[in-house]
């Protein structure tokens, strides 16, 4: 999954580095606002897909005895780190530049560089957008779009769909906006245009941080996977009953596994241990992303009591 990630954000990476460059120049020769805010747009992008790459390589540093289970989270706060950006920077420049030229208008040069800028962009970010759709479907199974977006535990594919999304949503605005403009003789439009695109980011930062909140703070592990190692738990004979089972997600691909078992009562010391290993080793090897397993004995009365 994380080369799959690396793939996916160095497409997007190169991608709007050449196309921010294109986007600056043709706001300088036109003066078109909402073309930079479409370049601010890009710079943003291309900083996010840096630090998206930060987090991944942060996040492969081993346990140590600060951080006993991993540094897996870190891809989780340089996607929030993302998310603020976008609010801070790509949204609140373009609302800026937008109202300005609104209260203040100025004169539109020839759009043509514009139209031409606009298209190689349209055509690079939908190659960009592509590969991030081709990683995020492959990584969401069985799920539904907007049920893998809620329950993804990495979150550098659905990122990078929602940035690439909103850039190609930013660039038919700005579009519409130069052509109406171009249309009417009024630069109204254009700077109106520059607003949209400062909301279209703002409201995908919001979403971002929502989603990206959630895996900072601690979400477990999809139903599926926890119903299924509760079901292993139950196929030995020797455990009477689960109490309860804690997966939770340290990173993409690290969960840490809680389990509370009811063993049978006529069981010796050392019949519990050797059904704790055995059933320990059959949990990773089953669920590879599951790197420590902590399984407490305990009955079903006691925990009820404890809970």
């Amino acid at each position: 999954m994380a080369a799959e990630s690396k793939t996916v954000i160095y497409a997007a990476l190169v991608g709007n580095a050449v196309i921010a460059a294109t986007k600056f120049a043709a706001a300088f020769i036109t003066g078109s606002s909402a073309m930079l805010a479409e370049g601010i747009h890009s710079v943003v992008d291309t900083g996010n897909q840096i630090l998206m790459l930060l987090g991944l390589r942060r996040a492969q540093r081993p346990a140590d005895e600060r951080f006993p289970f991993g540094h897996g989270k870190e891809v989780y706060f340089w996607s929030f780190v993302v998310a603020l950006s976008i609010f801070a920077v790509g949204a609140g420049v373009s609302l800026y530049e937008g109202i300005h030229h609104i209260l203040h208008p100025g004169r539109l040069g020839d759009p043509t560089i514009n139209y031409i800028v606009l298209a190689i962009a349209i055509v690079a970010e939908s190659a960009a957008w592509y590969f991030a759709f081709q990683g995020f479907r492959a990584a969401k199974g069985d799920m539904g779009y907007f049920q893998a977006v809620r329950e993804g535990k990495d979150p550098t594919l659905f990122v990078v769909l929602f940035e690439d999304s909103a850039a190609l949503l930013g660039l038919v605005v700005a579009l519409a906006g130069i052509a109406v403009a171009q249309a009417t003789g009024n630069p109204l439009y254009d700077a109106v245009a520059t607003v949209i695109i400062g909301l279209i980011l703002g409201g995908v930062a919001l979403w971002l941080g929502i989603e990206t909140k959630g895996l900072l703070i601690g979400e477990a592990a999809h139903a599926d996977t926890r119903r299924k190692l509760r079901d292993m738990a139950v196929a030995y004979p020797e455990v009477a009953g689960v109490n309860e089972l804690v997966a939770l997600h340290m990173g993409p691909e690290h969960i840490i596994v809680t389990v509370s078992l009811d063993f049978r009562d006529e069981l010796s010391a050392a019949q519990v241990e050797d059904t704790v290993s055995r059933l320990t080793q059959a949990i990773k090897t089953d669920t590879p992303a599951v790197k420590r397993v902590f399984i407490e004995a305990e009955s079903q009365e006691r925990h009820g009591q404890r809970a």
